[in-house]
């Protein structure tokens, strides 16, 4: 079934009512969080400064990012769009993951970073945001990796390189 187009001047309403309603929420969740543009570029400046010097996952970034500006600043537009629904990231951040050599410990290691950035830099309440966002991002990932290496798990399993099974029994 074909969809009717909807006349221009409803289809600018409409536009104009979601960023209006969209500008709302963005203000409800920064009262309630503290969460601004300032307080992302902090957190996502003091957190990649920690990666960088990571033992485990350091190596796997530093490897593939030579300079970093572009990078940190997709990733601030990135937690811009995850916590305030800003809408600035247009990225796709699955494929850039699944060919990377990396499984359930490195994920481990980023949120526990990541946590730790984010509970020394925020306040409480900002700070629970993000870690939740970072849990579920870091899941989704970590589902995605294991798929795209042919490995389907079951709620709740872990993803293991094959490369390190042994080494993780």
């Amino acid at each position: 079934m074909a969809s009717i187009p909807l006349p221009p001047s409803l289809a600018s309403t409409d536009r104009t009512e979601a960023e209006r309603r969209r500008a709302e929420i963005v203000q409800k969740i920064q009262e309630q969080t503290g969460i601004d543009d300032a307080m992302i570029d902090a957190l996502v400046e003091g957190f990649y400064e920690r990666v960088r010097k990571d033992a485990l996952i350091g190596p796997i970034f530093n490897e593939r990012i030579s300079d970093w500006g572009p990078h940190l600043a997709q990733m601030k537009l990135f937690w811009s769009s995850v916590t305030l629904m800003s809408g600035v990231y247009h990225g796709r951040p699955m494929p850039k993951h699944t060919p990377l050599p990396i499984d359930a410990q490195h994920f481990d290691r980023w949120l526990a970073l990541f946590q730790a950035t984010a509970l020394e830099l925020c306040p409480l309440p900002a700070a629970q945001v993000f870690i939740e966002k970072s849990r579920r991002i870091a899941e989704s990932l970590e589902l995605g990796v294991a798929n795209a290496n042919g490995v389907m798990l079951d709620v709740g399993e872990r993803y293991v390189r094959k490369d390190r099974q042994g080494a993780a029994d």
